[in-house]
C-alpha cells in the first residue's frame, strides 16, 4: 500500500492537510496497519482500493478524535450544539463501511456470521 496515496486521500476525505502538519500521521499509519491485518493471505497488497479503505478508516478515526475532544459547541445564538461532529462522524462511518464493502474480496470480515437451519439440516 502506498502511504503517500493514503495521505492524499485522507486529505480529500477529511479536509485536513496532513502534508504540512504531521499531527495525524500516527492515525493514518495505524489505519494502514489495521487494514493490512484484515487482508486475506492471497490478497494483492498493491490494490488501490486498499488505499481508499485505509484513508476512510483514518478519516473515521480522525472524526472520533474530534468528537472526543469537543463534545459540545456553542452556536452563534449561545445554544449548545453537538450535531456537526455527530453528523460528520456518521458520514465517515458510512464511507468506511462503503469502502469495506468495496474491498470485500480482499479482506477477511469477522463482523457477521449467518447460518440458517431447516428440517434438521444445516443449509
Amino acid at each position: 500500500m502506498n502511504l503517500q496515496v493514503v495521505k492524499l486521500l485522507f486529505k480529500l476525505f477529511s479536509g485536513f492537510d496532513c502534508h504540512t502538519s504531521p499531527e495525524y500521521d500516527p492515525v493514518i499509519e495505524m489505519s494502514v496497519e489495521e487494514v493490512e491485518r484484515m487482508l486475506k493471505p492471497d490478497a494483492d497488497h498493491t490494490d488501490i482500493r486498499l488505499c481508499y479503505l485505509s484513508a476512510a478508516l483514518a478519516n473515521y478515526r480522525y472524526r472520533q478524535i474530534l468528537c472526543a475532544q469537543d463534545r459540545s459547541e456553542i452556536t452563534f445564538a449561545g445554544k449548545m450544539s453537538k450535531a456537526e461532529h455527530d453528523i460528520s462522524l456518521n458520514y465517515a462511518e458510512k464511507m468506511f463501511r462503503d469502502y469495506l464493502g468495496l474491498c470485500n474480496d480482499l479482506i477477511i470480515t469477522t463482523d457477521f456470521v449467518f447460518m440458517a437451519f431447516g428440517k434438521g439440516e444445516e443449509v
